[in-house]
């Protein structure tokens, strides 16, 4: 591990730590995917939505709507996020930086 240090005090950034153990974009995808998931879960509440209606308004079965709120799940395509979001009344936002 590459430890950057400044006098005693390291200044290895958390970020750096898991980029060395090579676990950094693995990290970022599942905390990117509990997000989105949060923020459905929210506006289903908001709405007063079951995960019943919400896979109904996306044309899916629950079991796959699960899969969406499961973050041990890594892959969910584009689509299934867009129709999430238009379920609840929402537009997906998709941008590099």
């Amino acid at each position: 591990m590459t430890s950057k240090r400044k006098g005693n005090v390291s200044t290895e950034t958390f970020d750096d730590f898991l980029a060395d153990q090579g676990i950094l974009e693995a990290c970022e995808d599942h905390a990117i995917k509990e997000l989105v998931a949060e923020q459905l879960a929210e506006a289903m509440e908001k709405q007063g939505l079951t995960k019943m209606e919400m896979a109904a308004r996306m044309r899916t079965s629950r079991r796959q709507l699960d899969r969406l709120f499961d973050p041990a799940v890594p892959s969910v395509t584009l689509d299934t996020l867009r129709r999430a979001a238009h379920a609840v009344g929402r537009s997906l936002r998709i941008e590099l930086v």
